[in-house]
């Protein structure tokens, strides 16, 4: 099968949703696949570099998302590259400008299009004029329009699909949880990178890992950390990423007088990502606007327990608290991290989490993805036989 892939988002952006994108297409090509990634251009890749099967349409800095891209331009030169190619079926990403290339392609080639709904907006208003701009209808009704015209939709948890179900949408609805590619969270380039962190082999760590914006709620931990450190007075807690909300949480951070004890890295290398969750005693997310949860299930791949924001998804991943706990409340939070700090970095049993990861694992979200292809190609093919 020949697949396109359209997004904003893609390598090296650093991103859910790049990752997301990323996994799915290593998993495709590994089952013999060709996948086609259709995305924006980016100042971090030098003039001339070489990239197989990623074609990159002009773009500029997307409104509010400073470190997000939008493309101007490639309608044209899209569908010229899709015919060439004979994509199968058209899989969006995003809803802005590359989704709008990907079902214009659809359309010129007469092939299928679905889309994967990644991100929940109405989380994200506050970004645009304080949210004094768009409120929640518009989300439903721009929402409703851009998946109208689709042959079906990707949710990646039940909560997306209670959403979409919500606005309305009458397109199939598919619930499919990104995986994660284990062999890579797992690989070769392993290493202790607590000595370069200015960490003692005997503290213990904490780890949030994400985009560092106010939706991901890292505020919440640190306002927990005064009353951990005295429990734990070797406890250290590692920011990872990078964001719009750092300079507020260094801000915290110093109000707090918890220089001494909280570690910001920056943007990490995804291939390094292993590395951070294995120096880790515990991951802890306070966020209660993920779709995904890719980041806890790299965390539960690497081996590291996490204590996350209880949601329908994140319920599923943690039926039992040797992988983690979720919460609902401040203190739930704090108890859960008590807990695991009190109990120490025990290794999961091996049998029970590779069983828990088969089913979270790459491989089966391709697998599940392909036969959605599949389904969604047969039935616009027996649309247009009708049609004829």
């Amino acid at each position: 099968m020949n697949i396109g892939l359209y997004t904003d988002t893609y390598f090296p952006q650093l991103s859910g949703v790049a990752t997301s994108i990323q996994t799915l297409k290593r998993a495709l090509e590994k089952e013999g696949h060709n996948v086609f990634i259709f995305t924006t251009t980016d100042p971090h890749i030098a003039k001339g570099t070489v990239e197989p099967n990623v074609f990159r349409f002009s773009s500029v800095p997307f409104i509010s998302f400073t470190d997000r891209r939008i493309a101007f331009r490639g309608l044209f030169e899209a569908t010229k590259v899709a015919k060439e190619v004979q994509l199968d079926i058209v899989h969006t990403q995003t809803e802005f400008s590359m989704g709008l290339i990907g079902k214009y392609v659809a359309h010129q080639l007469n092939i299928p299009a679905i889309h994967t709904y990644h991100t929940m907006y109405e989380d994200y208003l506050h970004y645009v004029l304080n949210g004094n701009l768009l409120k929640p209808v518009h989300v439903k009704q721009f929402t409703k329009a851009y998946l109208k015209s689709m042959d079906g939709v990707i949710a990646p948890s039940k909560r997306v699909e209670s959403l979409l179900t919500r606005y309305d949408v009458e397109i199939p609805i598919r619930v499919i949880p990104t995986g994660v590619d284990i062999e890579s969270m797992n690989g070769d380039q392993k290493r202790d990178v607590r000595p370069e962190l200015g960490i003692k082999p005997d503290d213990l760590v904490m780890l949030t890992l994400s985009r560092v914006a106010a939706e991901k709620k890292i505020d919440r931990i640190l306002d927990l950390l005064p009353d951990l450190i005295e429990k734990f007075p070797n406890l250290k807690l590692v920011i990872a990423g990078d964001g719009p909300d750092r300079d507020l949480l260094q801000d915290q951070v110093e109000r707090l007088t918890l220089e001494d004890y909280v570690i910001f890295t920056g943007d990490i290398p995804h291939e390094d990502v292993g590395n951070y969750y294995r120096m880790a005693d515990l991951f802890v997310s306070a966020s209660d606007t993920e779709t995904q949860g890719l980041t806890y299930i790299e965390a539960l791949a690497a081996g590291t327990r996490s204590v996350v924001f209880s949601t329908d998804y994140t319920e599923n991943v943690f039926d039992s608290v040797e992988f983690g706990k979720t919460f609902s409340s401040q203190n739930e939070m704090k108890d859960a991290i008590e807990t695991y700090l009190r109990a120490g970095k025990n290794k999961i049993n091996p049998e029970k989490l590779a069983n828990k990861l088969d089913s979270l694992s790459a491989k089966h979200f391709g697998n599940e993805v392909v036969d959605f292809y599949k389904e969604t190609i047969a039935s616009y093919q027996d649309k247009e036989v009708k049609h004829d």
